[in-house]
C-alpha cells in the first residue's frame, strides 16, 4: 500500500472538475497533454544547456568575474525554486491548464527580453521572470501527464517526458555552440519563441479540460510569502559564503523555514502539506534523493563547458560536440529505464543509477589540464547512463505514491527539489570559486586555479550521491509486496 497522509482521503473538493480524469481523457487530449508537456521540457532543458556553452562568450562581453557569470543561471533557478510549490498549489485550486499556459506565455516572452538586454543588470532581472514563468510549467506539467495516463502506463509517459528533457540538455549545447559560434549568444533564447508559440497553440486547441482538484479551497498567501522568503535567504546566503552576510542570511533562511514548516502544520489549507512529507516515506525520501541528486550534478555541464573553452581552447561550436555525449545517453536510455521502473522497484533502479554517477563524478574529479578527449567522453557517456536510469524511476516512485488531489503539490515539490538542487548545485561552485578565484575576471594566469576548483567541487559531488543512494534505498517499494 501507498503510505498517504492521514488527511489526503478525507477531502472531496474539485470532484466536479476530475473525478473522471483517466477515464474521461481521450486520445487526441492524452496525446496534446503529452507533447505540449514533453515539447516544454525539451524546451527549458534546451535554453539552459545552450545558455552553459554559450556564457563564456557572455562574459566576454560583458565582462563579468566568475562569480557573477555564475548568477545568470542561478537568477532562473532562484526564482523557480521560490515559486513553485505556491503555483503547484494556484494550480491545483485553479486549473493546471491554465497555469501551464500562462507559463508558457511568460517563459516565451521572456526569452525575447532575454534576448534584447544590454548589460547584465537588464538580463538577470529578465533571467528572473523567466525563471517564475519556468515554475508555472514545472509545477503543472508532470501533474497533468499524471492525471491523463493510468498507473500501469505512467512510468512510460514519465520517462518520455524525461527523455524530452535529456534531448533538450542533448541538443543544446552542439546548437547551441553552432548559434553561439555564428549569430551570438542572444539567438539562444530567440530560437524559444517559434517553439513556445507552438505549444500554446497545442494545449489551447487541443487540451480542454482543466483539473481542479482543489477547487474551492484557500490559497495561504501568507504560507506562499515565508516559504518564498526562506528559499531565497538559504541560496542567496550559501552563494555568499564564507562573509559574515553570507552565515546571516543562510541562518535566517533556516529560522525562516522552521517557521514556515510550524505554520504549514497548524492551517486547515496550507500550500504544503507536511503530512506528506511526515507520513508518505516514499515520498519524502524520493525528493531528498532527488535535492541531492541534482545538488550533486546540476553544474557538472557549467564546469566542463568552461573548462573545454578556456583550458583545453575549444570554440563553442567544438565544446558543445563533446558536451552533448552525456545528455545523449540519457535520452536514448530514459523511456527504458522508465518501464524498468514499472516492473522493478524504482529505489532499486534509481540506486544504481546514481551510483554509475558517483562513479563518472569520481573519475571527473581527476581531470587535468591533458586528460584525453575520449576519457572525457568515456566519463560523460558513465554519468548520461547514471542519469538516465535515476530521474524517470525516481519520478515514478513520486507520483505513484500520491492521490490525484495532490498531483499538482506533489510536482511543485518535486520541481522544488530539482530547482533547490540546481540552485545549491551553482551555489557550491561559486562559494568555491569565491574562495580560490576570488571576484575578477578569469585569465590564462588564472586558469591552474579553475582547474583545481573544478576538481575540488567534482570530489565533493561524487561525496553527495553517496547520501543521494542511501536516501533512494530508504524509501522503501512502491508496490506491495
Amino acid at each position: 500500500m501507498h503510505e498517504q497522509p492521514e488527511n489526503a482521503s478525507n477531502s472531496t473538493r474539485g470532484a466536479n472538475s476530475s473525478e473522471m480524469v483517466i477515464e474521461g481523457a481521450d486520445l487526441a487530449a492524452r496525446r496534446a497533454g503529452l507533447f505540449a508537456v514533453a515539447l516544454s521540457s525539451f524546451l527549458t532543458a534546451f535554453l539552459i544547456s545552450s545558455l552553459n556553452v554559450a556564457l563564456p562568450v557572455l562574459q566576454k562581453e560583458f565582462q563579468l568575474n566568475a562569480i557573477l557569470l555564475g548568477w545568470v543561471p542561478m537568477a532562473s533557478l532562484l526564482a523557480s525554486a521560490m515559486f513553485v510549490v505556491p503555483l503547484g498549489r494556484i494550480s491545483d485550486i485553479y486549473g493546471r491548464r491554465r497555469i501551464f499556459m500562462y507559463g508558457m506565455i511568460i517563459f516565451t516572452a521572456s526569452s525575447l527580453l532575454c534576448s534584447l538586454s544590454g548589460s547584465v543588470t537588464s538580463l538577470i532581472p529578465f533571467m528572473v521572470i523567466q525563471g517564475i514563468g519556468g515554475a508555472m510549467i514545472f509545477s503543472t506539467g508532470i501533474a497533468i501527464v499524471t492525471a491523463l495516463y493510468p498507473a500501469d502506463q505512467r512510468g512510460r509517459v514519465l520517462g518520455m517526458s524525461v527523455a524530452a528533457v535529456y534531448f533538450g540538455l542533448s541538443s543544446g549545447p552542439f546548437f547551441g555552440g553552432l548559434l553561439t559560434g555564428y549569430f551570438g549568444w542572444r539567438s539562444v533564447f530567440l530560437v524559444i519563441l517559434p517553439l513556445g508559440l507552438i505549444i500554446i497553440l497545442a494545449v489551447s486547441l487541443r487540451l480542454k479540460q482543466d483539473w481542479k482538484d482543489a477547487g474551492g479551497e484557500r490559497f495561504d498567501f501568507l504560507g506562499s510569502i515565508i516559504y518564498s522568503l526562506s528559499l531565497f535567504l538559504v541560496v542567496y546566503g550559501f552563494s555568499s559564503l564564507p562573509s559574515l552576510r553570507g552565515f546571516s542570511l543562510l541562518g535566517a533562511g533556516i529560522l525562516t523555514g522552521v517557521v514556515f514548516f510550524l505554520w504549514e502544520s497548524r492551517i486547515e489549507m496550507p500550500i504544503l502539506h507536511v503530512s506528506l512529507l511526515k507520513v508518505n516515506r516514499i515520498f519524502a525520501f524520493s525528493n531528498l534523493a532527488a535535492l541531492i541528486h541534482y545538488s550533486a550534478t546540476s553544474a557538472v555541464t557549467f564546469l566542463l563547458s568552461l573548462y573545454l573553452q578556456t583550458i583545453r581552447g575549444l570554440t563553442p561550436q567544438q565544446a558543445g560536440m563533446i558536451l552533448v555525449c552525456q545528455p545523449f545517453i540519457q535520452a536514448v536510455l530514459t523511456p527504458f529505464a522508465g518501464r524498468l521502473s514499472d516492473k522493478i522497484e524504482p529505489r532499486i533502479v534509481a540506486s544504481i543509477g546514481m551510483g554509475l554517477t558517483g562513479v563518472g563524478l569520481l573519475l571527473l574529479s581527476l581531470l587535468t589540464s591533458h586528460t584525453s578527449f575520449p576519457m572525457i567522453l568515456g566519463n560523460l557517456s558513465l554519468l548520461g547512463l547514471g542519469f538516465a536510469f535515476f530521474a524517470s524511476p525516481n519520478m515514478n516512485a513520486i507520483m505513484s505514491s500520491l492521490e490525484k488531489r495532490f498531483y499538482g503539490v506533489g510536482s511543485g515539490i518535486l520541481a522544488t527539489a530539482r530547482m533547490v538542487g540546481q540552485a545549491f548545485s551553482m551555489g557550491f561552485t561559486v562559494l568555491v570559486f569565491s574562495l580560490y578565484l576570488g571576484r575578477v575576471q578569469m585569465t590564462p594566469d588564472l586558469y591552474p586555479l579553475f582547474l583545481k576548483s573544478a576538481k575540488i567541487l567534482f570530489l565533493f559531488f561524487a561525496i553527495l550521491c553517496c547520501g543521494s543512494i542511501a536516501a533512494s534505498l530508504a524509501r522503501g517499494n512502491v508496490r506491495p509486496s
